[in-house]
């Protein structure tokens, strides 16, 4: 596995995204993955909080249409987020905060698609499922956040 993480890493895709050195590369890549996750848990929180019970005077089939923009924003996440891995994929591979990461945001995903189909399109109030998904976002963003950091220590 680490040979072939290696050889990703070593592509001459990989390497013009991490060492290029312009402005379309690795910054508008990290840029676009900011601007998609913001979309998606800004407003995936937003329909968390509401179903927790804030701002009960907005009605809730109203936000469904959020999902439109989260689901574009869960795309554009995934694919940049690809992109970096791959500029430095043994690196990432092998920090722990980058599977706790994975695995809350496969968790919050999951979390996000239930909330859709129990909630907007089914009888559940989504209560729980509301407080698990702000959880599983927090834990996904800290150890995002931490990833850099850990590197440090494991280098």
């Amino acid at each position: 596995m680490g040979s072939l993480l290696a050889e990703i890493e070593q592509s001459g895709f990989a390497t013009w995204i991490r060492e290029g050195g312009v402005l379309y590369g690795y910054p508008l890549i990290l840029f676009l993955h900011t601007l998609g996750l913001s979309t998606l848990v800004g407003l995936s929180s937003a329909i968390d909080l509401r179903l927790l019970g804030f701002a009960s005077g907005i009605p809730l089939a109203s936000l469904e249409k959020l999902f439109w923009l989260m689901w574009p924003g869960l795309a554009l996440t995934a694919v940049t987020g690809i992109l970096l891995f791959v500029s430095d994929a043994t690196r990432h591979a092998s920090n722990p905060a980058f599977l706790v990461k994975m695995v809350f945001v496969v968790l919050a995903v999951t979390a996000l698609a239930l909330t859709w189909t129990r909630v907007f399109r089914g009888p559940h109030s989504g209560k729980m499922l509301a407080a698990f998904s702000l959880v599983c976002w927090f834990g996904a963003l800290t150890a995002g956040r931490l990833m850099a950091y850990i590197a440090e220590f494991i280098a």
